[in-house]
C-alpha cells in the first residue's frame, strides 16, 4: 500500500509540476548525450569472435608466426578474355607499381612479378617472369603464357586456367591503431583502380579480398543508417497520427523517442562502448520499443478524455492503470535482450544491453517527461459514444463465441508448424552476409565464377627441429597433404612449399621433367631453399610460407563458395587426414570461414542456456506480478510459441539459420510478453476487481488494451521488418524473423489466448 501511496504521489507531482519534470528530466539526457562523441566503431570481423573463441585463438596462433593475410585483391577481367597480351600485362604492371604505394602494404604478387627461377651459366636465376610487358615478342608472350598456366603457385590464384582473369593480390599490415585504416586503404585502392581503367578502358577491375570484406562492414553500416533511420521516423509518424489522431500526443512520442536514443546512446558512449555491425541496429530497435511503451500510455489517456474525462484525470488514471504492466513489459524485454550475454559473439552482446538499458530508459522517460510533455501540450479529442461498439469489441465477441473452433484450429497450427522448424538447417555462408548490392559481395561472386574461391583454409605444419622443415620425409608428408588437398573436390588450389622446391630441384637439373620432385637430401634442400631466398627482392621473401628457423611451413588452400555445413565437412576430413597419416608433426587449421563456419552452432547452443534462463526469470515474474500460479503457466502459451511457429514458417521462407537467427528466440522471448502481460493484467483486474465472469473479463481486456496492442505489434513488426532491408543479412534475416515473430504473437494474443484463459480459468 505505501508503494502504490508512494508511486500515486509521484505521478500526482509530475502532472501537476510538468516544467519542473521537463527542466529535470532534459538535464539528465543531455549530460548523458554528452558522451556521443566518445563512441567507438569496430568494423573488424574479428569482433564478431569472442577472445576465447578456439577458432580464432588458432587463427590468431598462425598469423603471429607468418605474414598476416589480411588483403586486397584486384581481380583484373580484359575485355579480349586473354590476360596474355602486351596491353593487359602492361597494365598489370603498372598496377603492381601503384599498389606497392598503397597505405600499410608489404606485399604484391601477380603474373607479372612471379619469380620465376632457371638456370644460367650453371646460376640459378631468379627474375620477374615478366621483364618488360611493354616490349615483348609473340613467342616470348607464348612462352610466358605456357609457364604461367602450367605453374601451379599461379593457377586459380593469381591467373585462370584458361588464361582470361588475372589477379594482383597486395598483402598489407594494418597497424590496427585506427578502425578507419581499412577505410583509408580501400578508398585508395579504388582510386588505384579507377586510374588503371582510365588508362586501359577495356579492363574491367573487381576489388575484393579481407580488406573489403572489413569496408564492407562500415559501408553497409552507414547505407544502412542513413536509409533506416528516415524510414523508421517516417512510419513511427505515420502510424502514430493514424493510430492516437492527435497531433501533441505524436510530437511528444517523437521527443520521447529521441530523449531515450540521446540518454541511452550517450551513456554507452562515456562508456566508450565499440558500435559494430551488429550493435549499429540498436538505435532502430530502441526507437521501436520506446513507442511500443508510449503508446500504452496515450491510448488510455486519449480513450479516457473521449468518454468525457478531463485531460489531467484521464492522464492520471491512465498512469495508474499501466504503471504495473509496463513496468512488467519492462523488466520481462530487457530481461529477453539480456539473455543475448550468453551469445558467443560479443556484437550480439553488445546489441542485447543496448537495447535492455534502452528499454528501461524508455519506460523512466514514458512514466516521468511524457505525462509532463502531455500535460504542457494542448491535446484535443472528439467525444464518443461510449455505448457503440468498436471493431475491437466486435472481434471480442466473435472470439468468445467461436472459443472452441479457436482453441482447436489454433493450437493444431501450432503444433504444426512447430514440428516443422526440426526442417530447418543450422547453416550460414559469411560472404553472403552481405547483399547483392555490396560491391565486395559482387566482386567475391566473379572472383569465384572465374578464377578461384575467396574461402581459404590455413594449416600451419611445425617439427620441433630447428631446421626441420628440410628433412626429406618432412616435405615428403608435406606434399602428401598438398596432393591429397589437391584431391578434394571442394579444394580449388594449394599453395605449398614443396612446389618451389620441386621447380629448383627441376631447375638444378638442367629442367628434366623426371627431376620434378623434392630434393633427395636434406643438405640439399636446405642449399636450394638458401639460394633461393637470396635471389628473391624485396617483400616477395618466404616469410608468409615458411618461419624463421625453417622448422615449419604454412599451406593454404583455396576452396569454392561452400556452406558452413560443407565447411564444416571438409575440417572434418582435413583433420581426420592429419591425425592418420601426420601423428608427428604439429598442425593448426585455422581461417576466417572456419571461424564463420563454427560461430552459427557455438552460438545457438550457447543462446540455449540464455534462453532458458530468461524463460525461468520471466515465468517467475509472471506469477508473482499475476498472484497465479495458473495464470503464469497460461500466459507461457502465446509467450513460447510463437517463436515456435516463426521457425516453422521459416523452414517454408529459407531453411537456413545462420549467426543473425541464432539469438532471435532469447531476443523476441522478451518482446512478445509484452502484449500477453497487458491482456492478463486487464483480465485479471475484471476478474479480481470487477468480479467479472471469464468472457467478461476477456471483453473487458479486448476493450482496454486491445487497441494499444495492434497498434504496439503494428509499430515492433514495422520497425523490425524496416531492418529486413539492411545490406547485412545477419541483420536483415534477424530483423524479418523477428518481425514474423511478433505478428504471430499478437495473432496468439488476441485469437488463441483468451479462449485458453476461458477454457481453463472458469473457476
Amino acid at each position: 500500500m505505501r508503494n502504490d501511496t508512494s508511486v500515486s504521489r509521484s505521478m500526482l507531482f509530475i502532472v501537476e509540476r510538468p516544467w519542473i519534470t521537463v527542466v529535470f528530466c532534459f538535464v539528465i539526457v543531455l549530460i548523458s548525450a554528452l558522451g556521443m562523441p566518445r563512441l567507438t566503431f569496430d568494423n573488424d570481423y574479428r569482433s564478431l569472435f569472442g577472445e576465447d573463441n578456439p577458432q580464432l585463438l588458432a587463427f590468431d596462433k598462425i598469423q603471429s608466426t607468418y605474414n598476416k593475410s589480411d588483403n586486397v585483391l584486384f581481380v583484373i577481367a580484359p575485355s579480349g578474355n586473354d590476360v596474355f597480351t602486351p596491353e593487359v600485362l602492361s597494365a598489370i604492371a603498372l598496377l603492381i607499381e601503384k599498389a606497392w604505394q598503397l597505405p600499410f602494404s608489404s606485399r604484391v604478387d601477380s603474373i607479372t612479378n612471379f619469380q620465376h627461377t632457371s638456370i644460367s651459366d650453371g646460376e640459378l636465376v631468379v627474375a620477374d617472369l615478366v621483364l618488360d610487358p611493354s616490349d615483348i615478342s609473340s613467342s616470348d608472350l607464348g612462352e610466358i603464357k605456357k609457364i604461367a598456366l602450367n605453374e601451379p603457385l599461379l593457377v586459380n590464384r593469381l591467373v585462370s586456367r584458361q588464361g582470361h582473369v588475372a589477379g594482383v593480390n597486395v598483402t598489407v599490415q594494418l597497424p590496427e591503431l585506427d578502425p578507419m585504416e581499412v577505410t583509408e586503404v580501400a578508398a585508395a585502392a579504388r582510386v588505384m583502380a579507377e586510374e588503371i581503367k582510365s588508362l586501359y578502358p577495356k579492363l574491367e577491375i573487381h576489388l575484393t579480398g579481407m580488406v573489403m570484406m572489413n569496408n564492407a562492414f562500415v559501408e553497409s553500416t552507414l547505407a544502412d543508417s542513413q536509409k533506416m533511420t528516415p524510414i523508421m521516423y517516417g512510419m513511427i509518424i505515420l502510424v502514430l497520427l493514424l493510430s492516437l489522431r492527435s497531433f501533441s500526443a505524436t510530437f511528444g512520442s517523437i521527443l520521447l523517442i529521441i530523449f531515450s536514443l540521446l540518454a541511452v546512446m550517450g551513456f554507452f558512449g562515456w562508456l566508450r562502448w565499440p558500435i559494430t555491425p551488429v550493435s549499429v541496429t540498436a538505435p532502430t530497435i530502441i526507437m521501436t520499443m520506446a513507442v511500443a511503451d508510449c503508446v500504452h500510455l496515450l491510448v488510455a489517456m486519449l480513450q479516457n478524455m473521449r468518454q468525457g474525462q478531463a485531460k489531467k484525470q484521464a492522464l492520471l488514471d491512465s498512469l495508474k492503470i499501466n504503471f504495473k504492466p509496463m513496468l512488467l513489459t519492462s523488466v520481462t524485454t530487457a530481461i529477453g535482450f539480456l539473455s543475448m550475454n550468453f551469445s558467443d559473439a560479443p556484437p550480439f552482446r553488445d546489441l542485447g544491453n543496448i537495447v535492455a538499458c534502452g528499454v528501461l530508459v524508455a519506460f523512466l522517460l514514458t512514466m516521468t517527461i511524457l505525462p509532463a510533455i502531455m500535460m504542457i501540450l494542448p491535446v484535443r479529442v472528439k467525444l464518443c459514444d461510449a455505448s457503440k461498439q468498436n471493431w475491437m469489441d466486435k472481434l471480442a465477441l466473435w472470439v468468445i463465441r467461436r472459443r472452441k473452433f479457436l482453441l482447436v484450429v489454433n493450437g493444431g497450427l501450432v503444433l504444426i508448424l512447430t514440428s516443422m522448424v526440426t526442417l530447418n538447417e543450422l547453416n550460414d555462408e559469411f560472404v553472403k552476409y552481405f547483399d547483392e548490392t555490396v560491391e565486395f559481395r559482387r566482386a567475391t561472386d566473379f572472383l569465384d565464377q572465374e578464377m578461384g574461391g575467396f574461402y581459404t583454409i590455413e594449416i600451419a605444419l611445425s617439427v620441433s627441429e630447428e631446421g626441420g622443415l628440410n628433412e626429406p620425409l618432412v616435405l615428403e608428408k608435406v606434399e602428401q597433404l598438398s596432393q591429397w588437398l589437391q584431391q578434394q573436390p571442394e579444394v580449388l588450389h594449394v599453395n605449398s612449399i614443396t612446389d618451389t622446391f620441386k621447380r629448383l630441384n627441376q631447375n638444378m637439373h638442367d629442367g628434366s621433367q623426371d627431376e620434378y620432385k623434392l630434393p633427395a637430401a636434406r643438405d640439399l634442400a636446405a642449399q636450394y631453399l638458401l639460394m633461393y631466398e637470396m635471389s628473391l627482392p624485396y617483400g616477395l621473401d618466404l616469410n608468409d610460407q615458411v618461419n624463421i628457423d625453417k622448422s615449419g611451413t604454412r599451406m593454404i588452400a583455396t576452396l569454392k563458395s561452400l556452406s558452413s555445413n560443407e565447411m564444416l565437412v571438409v575440417e572434418s576430413r582435413l583433420h581426420n587426414w592429419l591425425k592418420t597419416n601426420m601423428p608427428d608433426i604439429d598442425a593448426e587449421v585455422a581461417s576466417p570461414v572456419l571461424m564463420f563456419s563454427h560461430i552459427g552452432k557455438r552460438n545457438i547452443v550457447s543462446m540455449m542456456g540464455g534462453t532458458v534462463l530468461a524463460l525461468v526469470l520471466i515465468s517467475f515474474i509472471l506469477v508473482g506480478a499475476f498472484r497465479s500460479f495458473k495464470l503464469g503457466l497460461l500466459s507461457l502459451v502465446p509467450n513460447l510459441a510463437p517463436a515456435g511457429v516463426a521457425f516453422g514458417v521459416w523452414a517454408l521462407i529459407d531453411g537456413n539459420v545462420g549467426l543473425g537467427l541464432s539469438i532471435v528466440t532469447g531476443m523476441t522471448l522478451g518482446i512478445v510478453v509484452d502484449d500477453t502481460v497487458h491482456f492478463i493484467s486487464k483480465y485479471r483486474h475484471a476478474r479480481v476487481e470487477r468480479e467479472a465472469s471469464c468472457d467478461e473479463a476477456v471483453r473487458y481486456a479486448f476493450s482496454t488494451v486491445g487497441s494499444a496492442m495492434w497498434v504496439t505489434s503494428v509499430v515492433l513488426i514495422s520497425g523490425f521488418a524496416v531492418l529486413s532491408f539492411s545490406h547485412f543479412t545477419v541483420n536483415s534475416d534477424m530483423g524479418l524473423l523477428t518481425a514474423i515473430t511478433i505478428g504471430i504473437a499478437l495473432f496468439m494474443d488476441l485469437l488463441f489466448l483468451p479462449p485458453i484463459l476461458m477454457c481453463l480459468d472458469r473457476k
